[in-house]
């Protein structure tokens, strides 16, 4: 009698896992941040580069993070996310600011219409 509840906590513990990693295939997207994998943190420590340019509207925008800022708009998404972050409100970064970088780039496709903060 002793084996057959052990085996049945055993059956259960296997189903339930198995419910649960099937409910999680489906539903990565819901689970992982707006970066995906990425942690988001570190993703805006990436844009160190732009810090300076992110406070001041007028501040000149260096080509490296040009070039850092035309990669992630691939993903608006995350770039809105970025600029929430602790990391960027310790540096300083001002998000209305931040938003202007990619005009100021002149990069040519951005996401225009999209609003950081509106879901």
């Amino acid at each position: 009698m002793e084996t057959q509840v052990k085996y049945m906590w055993v059956v259960v513990f296997v189903v339930s896992m198995s419910i649960a990693g099937f409910n999680g295939v489906d539903a990565t997207h819901d689970y992982y941040g707006p970066c995906g994998k990425h942690d988001i943190e570190k993703e805006a420590q990436k844009l160190s580069p732009c810090t300076y340019a992110a406070k001041y509207w007028r501040a000149p925008v260096s080509e490296r993070c040009c070039a850092i800022i035309e990669k992630k708009l691939s993903n608006p998404g995350c770039l809105c996310a970025i600029l929430q972050t602790r990391t960027a409100y310790d540096a300083g970064v001002r998000p209305e600011v931040a938003v202007t970088i990619p005009k100021r780039c002149n990069i040519a496709v951005r996401p225009v219409g999209h609003k950081c903060g509106v879901t």
